[in-house]
């Protein structure tokens, strides 16, 4: 049905910046909610940022300010502008899109932040 593809992750020094991108293909609907989670190891998942259908942007406290989201509707490609990276920011990050109750998942893309 849909297929989420990330790319942009790596390593990066602290300070630096990365930017991911979450290509979406398949049965999009034209209301859906997209997204990044994240998980480091040994912890649970947390939600990073997300588009709501209805408009607008979610940001966790530890990221905001710092990391910018934004979709392009006409390319189904959702962004995570990743600013001012902190070793706290090391995980593995994840896209999402949620639509008709059902929520489809990226791959996850490695993100390794040094001190």
């Amino acid at each position: 049905q849909v297929q989420l593809v990330e790319s942009g992750g790596g390593l990066v020094q602290a300070g630096g910046s990365l930017r991911l991108s979450c290509a979406a293909s398949g049965s999009i609907f034209s209301i859906n909610t997209m997204g990044w989670y994240r998980q480091a190891p040994g912890k649970q998942r947390e939600l990073v940022a997300s588009l709501p259908s209805g408009g607008g942007t979610i940001y966790a406290a530890s990221v905001k300010g710092r990391f910018t989201i934004s979709r392009d509707n006409a390319k189904n490609t959702m962004l995570l502008q990743m600013n001012s990276l902190k070793p706290e920011d090391t995980a593995v990050y994840y896209c999402y899109l949620r639509q008709a109750a059902t929520t489809y998942w990226g791959q996850g893309t490695q993100v390794n932040v040094s001190t």
